[in-house]
């Protein structure tokens, strides 16, 4: 995987990441936080997938590793309302 591809799987990460708080209506954080939550998402998403055994459906194929969009995008939902109610609100 090369630099560029790397900054390009950082990028995709960070608006799935985004995408998903702006859906979970609960936002801490800046740019890092949302490409961890993209990273997370995408652990979390593809993890549930499996367990259901629903298929992969939006996949990015970049240098050679795949990054699920959709599930990316529904775990960091899923893991950003779960913070949401387990930290205590301002």
């Amino acid at each position: 995987m090369t630099f560029l591809e790397f900054l390009l799987l950082l990028l995709i990460a960070g608006v799935c990441g985004s995408i998903g708080q702006a859906i979970a209506g609960y936002s801490r954080g800046g740019c890092v936080v949302s490409i961890v939550l993209g990273f997370i998402g995408a652990l979390l998403g593809t993890w549930l997938s499996g367990q259901l055994g629903l298929p992969e459906l939006f996949n990015v194929n970049i240098g050679g590793n795949t990054f699920p969009i959709i599930w990316s995008i529904i775990g960091s939902v899923i893991f950003v309302v779960i913070v949401g109610f387990l930290t205590k609100k301002k």
